[in-house]
C-alpha cells in the first residue's frame, strides 16, 4: 500500500490486534511507535519482530487514559521523527457485568480508559498533523459498539461513543487534509477468544455468516487500507470487520 506519511503511533501494540496492526504497519514500511502500559517485555517483542523482519520501531510506554502522559508521548514522538503521519487508537479495556451489578466506577473506568483515551489521542493528532496539513487516524471500535451487548453497557457505551466522535473529528479536520475513520471488529481470534470454552466459541460462531472467528490480520489490513492514500476520500467512515455478523 502506498502511505505518504512516515510514522505511526499505535496504542495498546504489546499484544492481541494492537501487536498485529504494529506489525503490519511495519511491514509496509512505516516506522512503528508501540505503545504500552505495563507489557514491557512483550512490547519488546513486537519491537524485535519488525526489527527482525526488516522494519523500523520504537517502544513508548505510558497510560492512554492519563492525559499528561499521552501529550508527551506525541510531544516526544514528534521531536524525534518531525512528525506524526498517523496514529491507531488501539488500546482499550473490558469490565463486563449485568448493568444492575454495575458500580458507577466499573462504568466509569471503562469510559475512562476507551473514549477519554480516543479523544485525547484525537485531539492531539489533529494539533500535531494540522501544522503539516496531513494526517490520518484509525479508532478501533467493536460491534458491540453497533449493537450493544448483554453484560457490556459500558463497553458498548464506550465504543458507540467512539464511532460517533470519530464522525465529528472527521468534519472538524477534513479543512486540514487530516481523516478520521473507525474499524469495529466483530469476534476476533486473540488470546481474550482462545479462553472460551468451545461450546460458546460454536454459539457465536453460528451466528457469522462467514463461519468462522477473523484473524487479527484482517482487522490490521483494513486499518493500512483506511489509513493508506488508498483511502484519500473517505473520512468518517465506520468499516466492519464482523464477517457479516452485523450488516
Amino acid at each position: 500500500m502506498k502511505f505518504s506519511g512516515n510514522n505511526v503511533l499505535v496504542t495498546g501494540a504489546s499484544r492481541g490486534i494492537g501487536a498485529q496492526i504494529a506489525k503490519t504497519l511495519a511491514g509496509m514500511g512505516l516506522k512503528v511507535w508501540v505503545n504500552f502500559r505495563s507489557g514491557t517485555a512483550e512490547a519488546d517483542t513486537v519491537k524485535a519482530e519488525i526489527e527482525a523482519a526488516g522494519g523500523k520501531a520504537e517502544t513508548i510506554g505510558f497510560d492512554v487514559s492519563n492525559e499528561e502522559a499521552f501529550v508527551a508521548a506525541v510531544k516526544s514522538i514528534v521531536a524525534e521523527d518531525g512528525e506524526l503521519s498517523y496514529l491507531v487508537n488501539n488500546a482499550g479495556i473490558t469490565n463486563d457485568k449485568l448493568a444492575m451489578r454495575m458500580k458507577t466506577e466499573d462504568f466509569m473506568s471503562v469510559i475512562e480508559a476507551n473514549l477519554k483515551s480516543t479523544f485525547i489521542g484525537c485531539r492531539e493528532a489533529v494539533k500535531v498533523m494540522g501544522k503539516k496539513r496531513f494526517g490520518s487516524v484509525v479508532n478501533i471500535a467493536s460491534i458491540v459498539g453497533e449493537t450493544g451487548n448483554a453484560g457490556q453497557t459500558n463497553y458498548s457505551a464506550s465504543k458507540g461513543g467512539t464511532i460517533a466522535m470519530t464522525k465529528s473529528f472527521a468534519q472538524e479536520a477534513a479543512p486540514r487534509n487530516i481523516r478520521y475513520n473507525t474499524v469495529t471488529p466483530g469476534f476476533i481470534a486473540t488470546e481474550m477468544t482462545d479462553v472460551l470454552k468451545e461450546e460458546i466459541k460454536d454459539a457465536f460462531t453460528a451466528k457469522i455468516p462467514m463461519g468462522r472467528f477473523g484473524e487479527p490480520r484482517e482487522v490490521a489490513e483494513a486499518v493500512a487500507f483506511l489509513l493508506s492514500d488508498h483511502a484519500s476520500y473517505i473520512t468518517g467512515e465506520t468499516l466492519k470487520v464482523n464477517g457479516g455478523m452485523y450488516m
